[in-house]
């Protein structure tokens, strides 16, 4: 108890929150490495994903990727980058992007692997191009899943990204480290809940702007079929093939 009572001290000083290397300086750094790291990992991941589910070509490989950068060590990754390539937020950032592909890789090709085909080959009749396949049904339709998966990389990001205060001087964690390295768990333990406020406020915003991209169909048919999905597909399986006999 004396532990969060230091720690609420902590948030709680004014000298905190002005000067340098304040409580705002860095929640700002934080967002901004969270932000250059989300964007580049972004324009790595969903143009591939998106290339994996809409022709379903590759998707063993990505798979394997995914799943074997899911299993790298977040601080091994950072500490053998930052040897590499020295301190600063180079390293860092390189770390944080390899790590964040995984789920956006993944939401990217399961979004569009879950277009029903017979929507999609619909389209094609109606004399849709490639493109306009990709961005007038598979994307909408896709999208809550998509977005999932863009949430869940920054929340990831969010978190890991307080490591790079351990070869950076920038972000969040620096109040950790600085803490941990003179032993004032007060400052050590206010960085970690800035940390957790800070992700819970951007899972909050994202799931306002889920409500928001999501087209309201899409949204009210993706509830309908959680809600009524095993007796839905045990009513498709115990249906006679009636199609099939008119044929």
């Amino acid at each position: 108890m004396t532990l969060f009572l230091d720690a609420f001290a902590w948030l709680a000083d004014p000298a905190n929150w002005t000067g340098p290397g304040s409580i705002p300086q860095r929640i700002a750094e934080h967002l901004w490495v969270s932000a250059v790291v989300l964007v580049i990992a972004s324009a790595i991941a969903l143009p591939l994903g998106a290339l994996v589910g809409h022709t379903g070509r590759g998707r063993e490989p990505a798979v394997m990727v995914s799943g074997g950068l899911r299993a790298l060590p977040t601080l091994g990754v950072l500490t053998l980058f930052g040897i590499w390539i020295g301190i600063g937020l180079a390293a860092p950032v390189i770390a944080l992007v390899i790590l964040a592909i995984p789920p956006l890789l993944a939401g990217a090709y399961a979004g569009f692997e879950s277009v029903d085909r017979r929507t999609i080959d619909a389209a094609r009749a109606m004399g849709m191009r490639e493109l306009q396949v990709v961005g007038k049904v598979e994307l909408p339709l896709g999208m809550p899943i998509v977005v999932g998966g863009i949430r869940s990389a920054t929340l990831q990001i969010i978190a890991t990204a307080t490591l790079a205060a351990y070869i950076a001087d920038e972000g969040l964690g620096r109040f950790i480290f600085s803490g941990l390295k003179t032993r004032d768990y007060g400052e050590m333990l206010g960085g970690s809940i800035l940390v957790i406020l800070l992700a819970l406020v951007i899972d909050g915003c994202f799931a306002l702007t889920q409500r928001v991209v999501v087209p309201a169909g899409v949204r009210a048919t993706r509830t309908a079929e959680l809600r009524s999905g095993p007796t839905r597909s045990r009513a498709i399986v115990g249906r006679p093939n009636t199609e099939g006999n008119q044929e």
